[in-house]
């Protein structure tokens, strides 16, 4: 299967509440251990989008050698908050509320890329998707579909207390 096409910037369909958001959003990524820990990085941000790249290590995989169901999972999650929180004022922060994925082949590859993008923003709620691929020799597998619920915490800053 050819790597899938690339992704349409969705800036025409989202504004930015924070101008600063790429800086604002690429710091609070920096500080989430558990992504530094897995070698997930942010390789593309837009208002309303993320994608999270992570090459492939054998230590995250499971006991067959494809990537772990759970790192899938961390990296869609990441992909799908930072979609969101670019669109988010300046002064608060984020939590995810629920998500469900679905696997839908065997990952295995030489990176996984996570896309997530925002359905649809909302005051307190946001809706958004993900997709994960995964890449090898100029090859891309759909893996992984997840749609998330995130809340806004109006006033409570991202960084730590």
């Amino acid at each position: 299967m050819p790597a899938p096409a690339a992704h349409p910037a969705p800036a025409a369909r989202f504004q930015p509440q924070d101008p600063g958001f790429a800086a604002r959003c690429r710091d609070s990524f920096a500080r989430q251990k558990a992504m530094v820990l897995i070698g997930g990085t942010i390789a593309e941000l837009q208002p309303g989008y993320c994608e999270v790249v992570l090459p492939f290590r054998d230590d995250l995989t499971q006991q067959k050698g494809f990537v772990h169901g759970g790192i899938i999972g961390m990296i869609a999650d990441s992909a799908c908050g930072y979609a969101a929180f670019s669109l988010m004022p300046a002064d608060c922060s984020l939590v995810t509320v629920e998500y469900k994925i679905n696997i839908l082949a065997p990952t295995v590859g030489e990176r996984l890329v996570a896309r997530g993008e925002v359905m649809r923003p909302g005051r307190t709620l946001t809706v958004a998707r993900a997709e994960v691929y995964a890449e090898k020799d100029g090859r891309s597998v759909h893996c992984a579909s997840m749609q998330q619920t995130l809340m806004m915490l109006a006033g409570r800053s991202d960084r730590p207390d």
